[in-house]
């Protein structure tokens, strides 16, 4: 006859231990990296304060955003969106639109005239910035809340570098930046404008620190022979012109040497300053395009023309002789010898930009390769106390990632003025698409931001797209699936057939009380957002 089953009790304890020896697999809580903070070059926690904007606490999920980020309205308006491509919603229906919801936080912080929470005690160091471009700017801001007195020098006549001076108004309206530089000064950042520095061991000797983060606003050229070489203008130079307020002379037909968004700039701004044929000439296909799609997309809508696969050969008597290209299997270009003629009365060159290198040439340490300067792991140049970031430095150039170039600097300058060394949080595994249980998610279409009819934005520098109202970025925020992190949804505790799931309260979980779990891997499989893994049990 078969002896009853028999609970016994830990010595010293009261609760019974009558699983552990049925189990091959337990439950264990994870916390994984979101795929779209994995993404963002500026390091932001999105997840984290898309979980504040989706409980309508939009002041706290501002305050989580700028931990990371100081420039939200900006980022959120010009960031090209690595996140989005990231983001697993897009594997559903529709990347969640993160830059929206960044934008609509920037916004209603300017509306609401929110300050940054307050600085550290003062450490009694003094660090110079070059360049009160995004990278500039954002170390500054981290470095002020750390408690040191910083200095921007600026060459141009206004903050914001190539935010200010290549990307156009109605892409980055200019009340939004002035206001976001504004709130980063309100922390006690002094700016220095139209002061370049020549000797950068001469300006900075009165430092503790020096981060360097000069802008490309170098245009490169290409020679194309031309009976008038005065109708042919760089991009960046008609771009700063515009925004000096000058209307330059380009006629009635404009094309645009170039295939970046820094082209596809250019041409929209021609097109806005009365030009009434454009067309952007581009030596590759689309699918090589380095413009960003979206730009590319609503290029065409305004009417901008595109010749692909095609150089130019020369300009001559209102004349454009272009020469098709082809590609081999390597990707390389050839010429087909296959010739046809563009009517332009002026072209603009947009064929990539560099930094002006010469105050770091005669630095001591200092290493340039490839017209970009040599940092090490903590952004610091060959020469002790010279940092460097942004344009300067190897990584693409886009403003989210300047932004992170300054917070990684600012934390190692720290580091470095306290005789410390910043070590990263280690990285949690990226949480996958298949890691998710999508079953448990509603269909919810992706928001659409307003935006100017076509027609409107061919003749006017207002802004192209609209901000989301509070509930549409209410919303949109709640389609955020939570990937790889615990949102307490209750499914665990629900779907569990032995009560072996333990609720914590609200923000603090759940616990698997391993005296009852069966090792069943339930409440793994109907986690929506892969936040539980089932791992070996001990022998």
């Amino acid at each position: 006859m078969n002896k009853p089953f028999a609970i016994t009790l830990d010595q010293g304890s009261s609760r019974a231990n009558h699983t552990g020896s049925w189990r091959t697999r337990r439950p264990e809580y994870v916390d994984r990296l979101p795929p779209c903070n994995n993404a963002c070059p500026a390091g932001e926690d999105i997840q984290a304060w898309l979980a504040r904007a989706e409980e309508g606490d939009y002041r706290a999920a501002w305050e989580i955003l700028v931990r990371d980020n100081p420039l939200p309205a900006i980022m959120g308006r010009a960031c090209y969106r690595p996140c989005e491509t990231a983001c697993n919603r897009g594997r559903l229906d529709e990347a969640v639109s993160v830059h929206s919801v960044e934008r609509f936080l920037g916004d209603f912080a300017i509306a609401e005239k929110w300050a940054f929470g307050p600085t550290v005690a003062s450490s009694g160091k003094r660090v110079l910035v070059i360049g009160a471009g995004p990278s500039g700017l954002s170390a500054a801001y981290h470095l002020a809340r750390m408690g040191h007195a910083v200095t921007i020098r600026e060459a141009l006549p206004r903050a914001g570098g190539m935010m200010r001076y290549g990307i156009p108004k109605y892409r980055l309206p200019r009340e939004v930046l002035d206001a976001e530089v504004r709130r980063i000064l309100d922390l006690g950042v002094r700016l220095e404008l139209s002061a370049p520095i020549t000797d950068v061991l001469q300006s900075s000797r009165d430092y503790d620190a020096c981060f360097a983060a000069i802008g490309a606003h170098l245009a490169n050229r290409v020679e194309i022979p031309a009976a008038d070489a005065s109708r042919i203008i760089d991009a960046l130079q008609l771009l700063q012109d515009v925004e000096g307020g000058a209307i330059p002379r380009i006629g009635r037909r404009v094309a645009v040497y170039g295939g970046g968004n820094t082209a596809l700039d250019a041409a929209r701004t021609a097109q806005r300053l009365g030009a009434e044929e454009t067309c952007v000439v581009y030596r590759r296909g689309r699918s090589r395009m380095p413009a960003d799609a979206l730009e590319v997309a609503e290029a065409l809508e305004e009417g901008i023309q595109v010749r692909w696969l095609r150089t130019i050969q020369s300009f001559e008597n209102d004349e454009l002789v272009l020469e098709r290209v082809e590609t081999d299997a390597r990707g390389g270009l050839h010429g087909t010898g296959e010739f046809e003629t563009l009517e332009a009365d002026t072209v603009i060159l947009a064929v990539g930009q560099n930094v002006d290198l010469s105050i770091l040439e005669k630095v001591d340490g200092v290493r340039i390769t490839d017209r970009v300067v040599e940092v090490d792991a903590r952004m610091m140049t060959g020469h002790r106390g010279l940092f460097a970031g942004g344009d300067m430095v190897p990584a693409k150039r886009t403003i989210a990632t300047a932004v992170g170039h300054g917070k990684k600097a600012a934390r190692h300058i720290d580091a470095y003025l306290r005789g410390t060394t910043y070590v990263h949080a280690e990285r949690h595994e990226v949480a996958t698409f298949d890691m998710l249980n999508p079953w448990y998610y509603s269909d919810a279409d992706r928001t659409i931001q307003p935006t100017l009819d076509a027609v409107r934005r061919r003749s006017t520098f207002e802004e192209v797209h609209g901000g989301l109202t509070a509930d549409s970025a209410l919303f949109e925020a709640r389609r955020c699936l939570s990937c790889g992190n615990c949102f307490e949804c209750d499914n665990c505790y629900g779907v569990c057939p032995d009560n072996a799931v333990v609720k914590l309260g609200k923000d603090m979980r759940f616990r698997i009380d391993l005296d009852f779990c069966k090792g069943c891997g339930l409440c793994a499989a109907e986690c929506p957002c892969g936040a539980i893994r089932m791992v070996a049990e001990e022998v």
